[in-house]
C-alpha cells in the first residue's frame, strides 16, 4: 500500500480546518492523506500583506514550518510567496478556498511548478442575499426604526408620508454588472415585482434572467429608483460611479454596493445623502477598510453599513472547503484541475 500523501490544511476561523479535512476525506477517503493542520488567526486578526502577496494571514515562517514534507496545501489565507516556494520544493498543489488567489504569487508558483487553484463563485448566493437585505433595510429604513425602539421610542412619525420607505415591487432597479451575483439578484428582484435593468458589456443578453433588460449606464442611472453595483474592480471600472454619475441618478433614489469599494466615490455619496439627493444607501465595501473614524459616511444620514461581510455565511465556508477538497481529489487522480489560476508547468 502506498504511503499517504502529506497535505497541510491551513484554515482559519471562517473556513475551518475541520471543514476542509472532512471534505477531503469525503471526496477521496482518508487513506491517501496524511493530514497536518495549521490554524491561522483571521478574521480575529485582520489579514494584510505578507512578503509580496496581499490579504494573507499568518507568517512565512509559520507556513514554511507547517509545510515540511507536504505536497498539497488547502487554505484560504496562507501566504504563498517566493520565500515559501523556495523553502518547500516538495509542494505541488496550493488550493485557495476563496474567489481569487490574491494571497499566492502566481508567477513564482508557476516557476516552481506549483499548481494554484481557487474557488470562484463560492459566495455568489451569500452576496446576492446580503445585497437584497441591504436594499430592503435601506429602502424601508429598518435600522433607524430599530435604533428608535432600542432607545425607548415608538416612532409613529415614521408613518408620515415623507418619512415612509420605498417598495421593491413596482420599482425600477438597475444593476451595474450581471455576472454570478448580479444575475442572482436580478432573478430575485423580478420575482419581487421589480422592473430590472442591467448594464454589463461582458454578459450576453440571452444569458440574462427572463424579464431583465440590458441598457447603457446612462439610461440605467436616469431611470432606476435603486442602483446596485456588482461589477468587478478593474482599471476600466475603478471610480465608475463618481460625483457626475450620482448627480445623474434620480432624486430620491437608493445606491447599494456589495461589490468593491473602488467602484464608488464615497465622498460624493455622503454629500448626496446629506443634500437629500439620494433617499438612502446600503454599503458593505469601502474605499478604506476598516472605515476610519473621520470618514464622511460616519455621519451621513440614511446609510446602512456592514463591515464587508456579504460573503460570510456558513454555507460559503462549507462550499469553499468542498471546492478545494475536490481539487485535491482531482490532483490525486491525475485529472485536470477545474479552477487553475496559473499556467501548467512541470514540477522541477
Amino acid at each position: 500500500m502506498p504511503e499517504p500523501i502529506r497535505v497541510l490544511v491551513a484554515g482559519d476561523d471562517f473556513v475551518l480546518n475541520r471543514l476542509m479535512t472532512d471534505a477531503l476525506h469525503a471526496d477521496s477517503g482518508p487513506a491517501p492523506w496524511d493530514v497536518r493542520e495549521l490554524h491561522l488567526p483571521w478574521p480575529h486578526v485582520p489579514f494584510g500583506r505578507v512578503g509580496e502577496v496581499d490579504e494573507a494571514s499568518g507568517s512565512e515562517e509559520q507556513l514554511i514550518e507547517a509545510l515540511r514534507g507536504a505536497r498539497v496545501c488547502l487554505t484560504q489565507m496562507a501566504p504563498l510567496t517566493r520565500r515559501v516556494l523556495t523553502a518547500c520544493p516538495q509542494l505541488e498543489l496550493f488550493a485557495v478556498s476563496r474567489g481569487g488567489p490574491v494571497n499566492a504569487d502566481l508567477d513564482a508558483a508557476t516557476r516552481h511548478g506549483v499548481a494554484v487553484t481557487f474557488a470562484p463563485g463560492r459566495n455568489a448566493e451569500s452576496t446576492a442575499e446580503h445585497t437584497l437585505g441591504l436594499m430592503l433595510a435601506a429602502m424601508r429604513r429598518i435600522p433607524q426604526a430599530h435604533a428608535g425602539m432600542l432607545a425607548g421610542r415608538w416612532d409613529s412619525g415614521l408613518f408620515a408620508y415623507e418619512a415612509t420607505g420605498l417598495e421593491i415591487a413596482g420599482s425600477t432597479v438597475g444593476l451595474v454588472g450581471a455576472g454570478a451575483i448580479g444575475g442572482r439578484v436580478a432573478a430575485a428582484l423580478v420575482a419581487l415585482g421589480a422592473e430590472v435593468l442591467v448594464t454589463d458589456p461582458y454578459v450576453e443578453r440571452s444569458a440574462l434572467p427572463a424579464g431583465v433588460r440590458a441598457v447603457s449606464l446612462d439610461e440605467l442611472l436616469a431611470r432606476a429608483t435603486v442602483v446596485s453595483l456588482h461589477a468587478r474592480l478593474t482599471d476600466e471600472t475603478a471610480g465608475l460611479i463618481g460625483a457626475d454619475q450620482i448627480r445623474a441618478m434620480r432624486p430620491g433614489s437608493v445606491l447599494i454596493n456589495c461589490a468593491r469599494g473602488g467602484l464608488l466615490d464615497y465622498t460624493a455619496l455622503a454629500a448626496a445623502l446629506r443634500a437629500g439627493h439620494l433617499f438612502a444607501a446600503g454599503l458593505d465595501v469601502y474605499d478604506v477598510e476598516p472605515l476610519p473614524a473621520g470618514h464622511p459616511l460616519r455621519d451621513a444620514p440614511h446609510v446602512v453599513l456592514t463591515p464587508h461581510l456579504a460573503g460570510a455565511s456558513r454555507a460559503v465556508a462549507e462550499r469553499a472547503a468542498r471546492m478545494v477538497a475536490a481539487e485535491a481529489g482531482r490532483w490525486l487522480r491525475g485529472e485536470p484541475l477545474l479552477h487553475r489560476a496559473n499556467p501548467v508547468a512541470a514540477h522541477p
